[in-house]
């Protein structure tokens, strides 16, 4: 330490000794996140850490006896400038937890839940955007079969920041809804879901991109994905409904015009009188009592893109401008 120096004390004086972060952590948990990151030279400095569990100081005649806990993190991809972990740190580590996706839709839906941030600290006023379970069950099927497809990179993997953005892309786009068109509370529905693709796009790797990625080819990859997730959620939750009086409307010539502009109370205004509402927003697990205009028109959305998913209604899509017919 220069200044214990500067008050007069000589070079080998061990109260001249500046303690780093490992001595200062006695008694403590000594955590190092991407461990290869550490130059190696560095890493061999902790050989004696874990084997001899002390420390010495170099310069000084001085041994510091350690009592603490090393835990250290490390992708399991190497990277094109990444270094790795001496063999001889690996070894002296008691023991080596590899983690894993959420095996289970629900833990998926959890963390979603847990770690996504969909509301901000100055939304211009706006109450927390509204998130219905059908959406959170969509991107979580969505996250999944991204993971399996085979067009995907399997070494490097999708992470759970890859749900986390599209969910959060998700809220933003219906916020931006309700600040643009007035609406009273942004509800986020189906028509908010095409913002995903090009929002993830970044944070997939393609197998077979080679050098030059094809962009045209790889959205189309995501936004097929994306479709089959609304279907396996459709099927799910409103597989076995009489769905026969939603498609009656579109009998006689009528369309219903969505996207991401459109508002709730404009979607329900075209649609009417929905049979079986009720029933849908149960299936759909609206708590008895808590329903709303805005699940009712994310309820009814979901059910026209299912039904057109499913072939029973056309849709015509430009732009943020959707619209379903017969």
């Amino acid at each position: 330490d220069p200044i214990k120096v500067a008050e007069g004390r000589t070079l080998g004086d061990p109260e001249t000794v500046h303690y780093g972060l490992v001595p200062r952590t006695n008694r403590g948990i000594f955590s190092v996140n991407e461990l290869p990151d550490l130059a190696e030279r560095i890493q061999v400095a902790l050989l004696n850490v874990l084997e001899e569990r002390d420390i010495q100081i170099r310069g000084y005649r001085l041994r510091l006896p350690l009592d603490l806990l090393l835990v250290a993190s490390a992708n399991p991809e190497d990277y094109t400038n990444r270094g790795r972990i001496v063999t001889p740190l690996k070894d002296r580590f008691g023991s080596e937890v590899r983690t894993h996706y959420p095996l289970d839709l629900p833990d998926e839906i959890t963390l979603l839940r847990q770690e996504a941030r969909t509301t901000w600290t100055d939304a211009g006023g706006h109450e927390r955007p509204l998130i219905p379970e059908h959406l959170l069950d969509i991107i979580a099927r969505y996250t999944r079969l991204v993971r399996d497809s085979q067009h995907v990179d399997h070494r490097s993997g999708v992470s759970a920041r890859f749900a986390i953005a599209a969910l959060e892309t998700v809220a933003a786009s219906a916020v931006r809804r309700a600040a643009t068109t007035g609406e009273e509370r942004s509800a986020a529905r189906v028509c908010d879901l095409p913002a995903v693709v090009p929002a993830s796009r970044g944070k997939v790797e393609f197998a077979d991109a080679g050098s030059d990625s094809d962009d045209e080819r790889e959205t189309e990859i995501l936004s097929h994905l994306l479709r089959r997730a609304i279907n396996e959620t459709f099927r799910s939750r409103l597989g076995g409904l009489d769905l026969s009086g939603l498609q009656n409307h579109f009998e006689s010539g009528e369309v219903v015009e969505s996207g991401d502009m459109v508002t709730g109370e404009q979607l329900l205004a075209q649609v009417g009188r929905v049979p079986r509402l009720a029933e849908m927003l149960g299936r759909l697990g609206v708590p008895e009592g808590e329903e709303s205009p805005q699940q009712a028109a994310a309820a009814v959305e979901l059910a026209l893109e299912g039904l057109h998913l499913t072939r029973r209604l056309a849709k015509d899509s430009q732009g943020g401008r959707t619209v379903y017919g017969a």
